[in-house]
């Protein structure tokens, strides 16, 4: 049975998340959880996260074994953008965005 987390309006952007999703896709929840925590990059804490909210979700549910799940996909989308200046010299500004993505994990039993 499929349980599933979802991660709006993250502050980071989605390429970045998707390195980290790249990680742990397809592993059993405690591998990906000690990947994460011992993860370099900041999507790496936001992704740990959402794994413990998948992990909620399955218990709450019931009729799942906690310590049989494994992640089964994630989803990194682009979501909107805040757009920004930058004062630069002689009267100028440039554009900046900054850009937010949403992540969906899904979670399922190990057959």
């Amino acid at each position: 049975m499929e349980v599933k987390a979802q991660l709006r309006y993250a502050r980071i952007t989605a390429r970045k998340m998707r390195l980290v999703a790249g990680l742990c896709k397809g592993m059993p929840v405690e591998k990906a959880s000690y990947q994460l925590r011992f993860s370099p990059k900041r999507g790496a804490k936001v992704m740990s996260g959402l794994l413990d909210s998948a992990v909620s979700n399955a218990k709450e549910k019931g009729g799942i074994d906690v310590d049989n799940l494994y992640v089964k996909n994630i989803l990194v989308d682009t979501g909107p953008m805040l757009k920004r200046f930058i004062p630069r010299s002689q009267g100028r500004a440039t554009p900046v965005l900054k850009r937010m993505c949403h992540v969906t994990m899904i979670l399922d039993e190990a057959k």
